[in-house]
């Protein structure tokens, strides 16, 4: 007899989300969707659906190809999904194109002192107070 098992106890058993409460939390949101539709957290999983997850910034597509209700360590948990080759040629793009962006805009090597701190404020409001006339 094949396993049934629902797409949030999966998610919880894969190891993408710590507790099956935040897969719910996820799924309801529509942050995962189960061969390209939404679906419900109670959706049974099959082998070889295809997941697409959103998780902060980036977006994984993976395939499901094995079946498990059991929480285990992270190298096991690998062995029950796949992610496609396209979906980590756009994860690395993505992850090369946000080192780009933290190159072009530094971080200051200290917070603005008191005075700095007002100007900005003083800038940021007089900014808004002109594109609202």
């Amino acid at each position: 007899m094949m396993e049934l098992v629902r797409l949030d106890k999966w998610l919880w058993a894969a190891r993408f989300y710590k507790t099956r409460s935040i897969a719910r939390e996820m799924i309801d949101g529509g942050k995962v969707h189960y061969n390209g539709q939404r679906a419900k957290p109670s959706k049974i999983v099959e082998v070889g659906a295809m997941l697409t997850l959103r998780q902060g910034s980036e977006q994984k597509t993976i395939q499901i190809l094995a079946i498990s209700s059991q929480r285990r360590t992270a190298t096991e948990a690998q062995f029950l999904y796949r992610e496609t080759l396209d979906s980590i040629a756009k994860r690395d793009k993505m992850a090369e194109a946000r080192k780009l962006n933290a190159l072009t805009m530094p971080h200051p090597n200290r917070r603005p002192d008191k005075k700095e701190r007002r100007n900005l404020l003083k800038f940021k409001y007089d900014r808004q107070k002109g594109d609202n006339n």
